[in-house]
């Protein structure tokens, strides 16, 4: 896996073996972080993180932090590994942990851009629209979801800005008004 764009473009990091994490495409994650544009000084929490590559991938276009989380033990050690070979220690938080019971322990955490990229075979969506809850208000949540599933958070606060389609994935961006 590699960096696309930013300051630690072309830096290359791990993958976890096996079949457990499924990252997102070089071309999905690229069009992802050129919708969002400019990130300088934002925070980003990377929900269901698996390689960390938003996270990273937000640290190199000028995100401020990012809290990646993921529950899978391999995963979140490949994270680690991949934080500290890339120097991003004070950057980057990599936490080993269930998304429901992050929420529960870190009820005051909010960040301006959330990414949610939950496992297609388990799509959580009560724990989605809590993880989106996490956005601060005029901040951005973008959810990447099987192109067979949709959303329809409009009633519950956020404006729909785009939702795009790339072959086995559709990527939502909403705004938390």
């Amino acid at each position: 896996m590699r960096i696309i764009a930013g300051r630690l473009k072309g830096r290359t990091f791990q993958s976890p073996s096996g079949h457990r994490t499924h990252p997102m495409s070089d071309k999905i994650r690229g069009a992802l972080f050129n919708a969002l544009g400019g990130l300088d000084g934002l925070t980003v929490l990377d929900a269901f993180a698996g390689t960390g590559a938003l996270s990273f991938e937000a640290i190199s276009r000028g995100a401020e932090h990012a809290t990646a989380l993921d529950i899978d033990r391999q995963a979140a050690q490949t994270i680690q590994q991949n934080t500290r070979e890339l120097g991003l220690n004070a950057r980057v938080k990599a936490i080993r942990v269930g998304a429901s019971s992050w929420l529960e322990t870190q009820t005051e955490a909010t960040f301006d851009i959330v990414l949610l990229d939950p496992p297609y075979d388990d799509v959580q969506l009560t724990t989605l629209t809590q993880l989106a809850e996490r956005t601060k208000p005029g901040g951005v949540v973008v959810v990447s979801l099987p192109p067979t599933q949709t959303l329809n958070w409009d009633k519950h606060g956020y404006e729909l800005l785009a939702n795009k389609s790339y072959g086995d994935a559709t990527l939502w961006f909403y705004r938390r008004s």
